[in-house]
């Protein structure tokens, strides 16, 4: 990490910001390059996290434009090494030929992910809160920002840091008591930590439970709207949306394929995938739409069925009920409450998690869909942060808790001392992956991979 990196860390389009950053270990003499005071003095000379008015410079003096550098000098800035930001005018014409200026200094083109990477490789971040900056830039629901900050802020490792301490404890004290016979130390005696290993278990299996409604909170909820021809589905999805996204006819069938959008109801964020209706038909491209719909049934957290509450259920509607019943989470909705029911909410309240009555033509009743909606996806009891919303984080703490599950079935069982410490320290090399105190380097690669050029 000897060499000095820099890109634009801002986005590509005209804004009334844009800022370059860089960072390695000539990164103060690559900026009083570039940049020149208005003070006439160096760039270097001033203090740490001051912001300095000046010039943007090219390599032959050429002004690009006026602007504010700071400088954090390494081991307490973001990255741990020496470090500048210039907070230009947003133009991408300005901020590429100021990237080409920090090239011509000396500074090479940062990698994706690279500024975190050097934060977690110098003892900055661990890799939970690495991977929190990205969550953060990700987030599109202010609940999914909140856990990410937290993460950021070092909930899971501070969670987790606990746990592998108290780990560290249990092991440590019985490798003492085995090479060290003759020193005065405290006996051994597996079942004194039965309570550290039941505390242990309790929090893991805490923050694994989390995961699926973590998933939710930053991938969204995927849910598949489905029924009969006609019933009112993409014109349910057209209100949610609050635009014309789907074609709305009153022919059947004018919806042939899936259409994928998102939208937040309440504090919940929905992948809405509007599907064709469920019938018999001998077109060869609708039925390929209804086997999709009936896929798309299967594969979602929620399904949403529509019925045409003016008119009797019929049987397409009684197969899009069969199909409701694919997905653990389901909600009927009864549409066309602007016109005379003939639908009853007792018809279906016994094959739906619940049941709702709305007009998607006037944009009534879907308040109470969105409460149905965040009834059957509540918000975690958890404290902000400490909310799994990664695979990578799932899968460790997973691999721990079973670990740990099988420590204390060895230790109530009866078993050496032994078999128990090596199920605890697999528990601690598995948490070590989750924030990086023991992972292989194309693990690490792979995780920053994710990230944009500038972070």
């Amino acid at each position: 990490m000897s060499d000095t990196i820099a890109a634009i860390a801002t986005g590509g389009v005209v804004a009334a910001i844009g800022i370059l950053r860089v960072s390695g270990e000539d990164t103060l003499t690559i900026i009083d390059q570039v940049f020149k005071p208005i003070s006439g003095k160096p760039m270097s000379s001033y203090p740490n996290r001051q912001l300095v008015y000046g010039s943007m410079v090219d390599s032959d003096g050429t002004e690009l434009d006026i602007c504010l550098c700071t400088i954090s000098r390494g081991p307490g800035s973001y990255t741990g090494e020496d470090t500048a930001e210039l907070q230009c005018h947003g133009s991408p014409v300005v901020l590429r030929a100021g990237l080409e200026a920090l090239f011509k200094a000396g500074a090479r083109q940062a990698k994706a992910g690279e500024f975190s990477k050097r934060a977690f490789l110098n003892g900055r971040m661990d890799l939970t809160q690495s991977e929190a900056v990205i969550d953060i830039i990700h987030s599109e629901t202010a609940e999914a920002a909140k856990n990410a900050v937290g993460q950021l802020n070092g909930a899971i490792l501070n969670k987790t840091d606990g746990i592998y301490n108290a780990l560290v404890e249990i092991c440590s004290h019985y490798h003492a008591v085995l090479d060290y016979p003759d020193e005065d130390i405290e006996d051994f005696q597996l079942q004194n930590y039965e309570e550290t290993l039941n505390d242990a278990i309790a929090q893991l299996k805490r923050l694994k439970d989390s995961f699926n409604r973590g998933r939710i909170m930053t991938e969204g909820v995927k849910a598949a709207i489905i029924g009969k021809p006609n019933a009112g589905k993409s014109s349910l999805l057209n209100a949610l949306l609050g635009y014309e996204r789907a074609i709305v006819t009153d022919i059947a069938g004018t919806t042939r394929d899936t259409i994928e959008e998102r939208v937040k109801l309440g504090d919940v964020l929905i992948r809405l995938t509007d599907t064709a209706g469920i019938r018999q038909t001998e077109d060869t491209v609708e039925k390929i739409g209804v086997d999709r719909a009936l896929s798309a049934a299967q594969a979602s957290d929620l399904v949403i069925a529509v019925f045409d509450g003016s008119a009797p259920l019929t049987q397409e509607d009684y197969n899009a009920i069969d199909a409701a019943a694919a997905c653990d989470k389901s909600i009927a909705v009864i549409n066309k409450s602007d016109m005379e029911q003939v639908v009853s909410v007792n018809e279906l309240a016994d094959q739906f998690s619940t049941v709702c009555v709305i007009s998607a033509k006037n944009q009534t009743g879907l308040d109470e869909l969105e409460s149905a909606v965040a009834a059957l996806f509540p918000v975690p009891d958890a404290p902000v942060g400490e909310i799994l919303t990664n695979a990578r984080h799932a899968d460790a703490v997973g691999r721990a808790l079973e670990s740990l599950y099988a420590a204390r079935e060895a230790m109530l069982l009866g078993v050496t001392p032994d078999a128990v410490l090596t199920e605890a320290e697999e528990a601690m090399a598995a948490l070590g992956e989750l924030t990086g105190k023991t992972i292989r380097e194309d693990v690490t690669n792979r995780i920053f991979s994710r990230f944009c050029v500038g972070k």
